[in-house]
């Protein structure tokens, strides 16, 4: 290993003795903001200098064993040892290098989940509860944390649309590819005569942004609307407006939220979804441009194109 990435994570681990410290030391807690970042941080680098402590040990197994070929009675088991550690030792160091490779910084973020029901009817909305069923799943089994903020039921069951907040450490790290369309080909309940249907949903993760107020966005630029929710909640959220809808005019997109309690916690919720969404868009754009630049930059690769001949 080259002594850079050593003195690299040898630094870590004196930081994770320093903030192992700090989590235990009195008052820690007074400053949420402060503990929050702490606590994230320890997340961050623990499995990395765990991975560091087992490749120091083994290191230091190889020393003994090399130090045993000199025994003639522990030669042999010494060799063996050395090759099963050089093979350790090399496992764990691309481990290690995957590790501190540059994350995407909004992995450890919560994530904001939208189904929609696309083509395929009432079938396609029975596949969309599915699918929320299959997210609500392994969330649980992460020890996350899922909350609706909206959910548009299909007349025979499941959603025509349903947004979800998901919250837990890495999130977003690892559903942010479940992003697309998704198809199922099945005998559907409903189907007297044995044919397969095939039906389509679409899937949305968007990261959560820490604060509404990290986004831009201007009070000329929306329309909110109230309106009485519809479906299950009981006779308050049935016989007031609690229900809101933004619409943000300069994209176009619409949110709306209706599972609250109040029409202030609807509206909380639209603005995290419009944010999020926003967002997710500025940073298609960034991306479509830059991917733009780039093939104006580099050319298609034909023999016409060219700056030195």
């Amino acid at each position: 290993m080259k002594a850079s990435i050593q003195q690299k994570l040898a630094s870590l681990s004196e930081r994770l003795d320093e903030l192992n410290r700090l989590m235990s030391s009195e008052g820690v807690t007074d400053n949420m903001d402060s503990y929050r970042k702490i606590t994230q941080e320890h997340a961050e680098i623990t499995p990395i200098v765990e991975q560091y402590h087992r490749y120091v040990q083994t290191e230091a197994d190889l020393k003994e064993a090399h130090a045993m070929l000199s025994d003639p009675d522990m030669k042999a088991f010494a060799q063996e040892e050395i090759d099963a550690g050089k093979k350790r030792l090399e496992e764990i160091e691309l481990e290690l290098q995957k590790l501190l490779l540059p994350k995407d910084p909004n992995d450890e973020r919560n994530i904001i989940l939208e189904i929609r029901a696309g083509t395929g009817g009432d079938e396609s909305g029975l596949f969309a509860g599915d699918l929320f069923r299959m997210y609500s799943r392994y969330a649980e089994r992460q020890r996350w944390k899922v909350e609706v903020l909206s959910a548009n039921e299909g007349e025979v069951g499941g959603y025509k649309e349903i947004i979800a907040k998901i919250e837990g450490y890495g999130a977003y790290s690892k559903l942010k590819f479940e992003s697309g369309g998704h198809r199922v080909q099945r005998v559907p309940d409903t189907e007297t005569q044995g044919r397969i249907h095939t039906s389509a949903c679409t899937v949305a993760i968007l990261p959560e942004v820490d604060e509404v107020s990290d986004v831009v966005i201007n009070p000329a630029d929306i329309r909110i609307d109230t309106f009485r929710a519809s479906g299950a909640g009981g006779q308050h959220i049935n016989k007031t407006d609690s229900a809101v809808r933004i619409t943000h005019a300069p994209t176009g997109i619409v949110v709306e939220c209706q599972d609250g309690r109040s029409q202030h916690s609807n509206k909380a919720q639209a603005m995290m979804v419009l944010a999020a969404r926003i967002k997710a868009k500025q940073v298609d754009e960034q991306n479509s441009k830059i991917a733009s630049e780039r093939r104006n930059l580099i050319g298609s690769g034909d023999r016409s194109e060219r700056i030195r001949t």
